[in-house]
């Protein structure tokens, strides 16, 4: 398996050491631990992005009536000032 190596500073180290010894568990298990959480929660907020960017393309023409001052103006067609 690969392997990383991390540097702490020394108080990072200390306060991983505590929180490791209070979970009853290596400070090895707390960082993947730590890391993992933190993978799942960038996939999750990925795949929420792209269901949002579905969903709103599929409804372009909803949006677009609902809220019109949103809309982008065409090159040519600027507002009036």
């Amino acid at each position: 398996m690969p392997a990383l190596n991390v540097e702490f500073s020394d108080r990072e180290l200390e306060d991983l050491r505590q929180i490791a010894k209070e979970r009853g568990t290596s400070m090895k298990a707390l960082v993947r631990e730590a890391a993992a959480a933190d993978i799942a929660r960038h996939r999750a907020l990925q795949e929420g992005a792209e269901a949002f960017r579905r969903f709103f393309a599929a409804h372009a023409d909803e949006f677009a009536a609902a809220f019109p001052e949103d809309e982008p103006v065409a090159p040519g067609r600027g507002r009036a000032a």
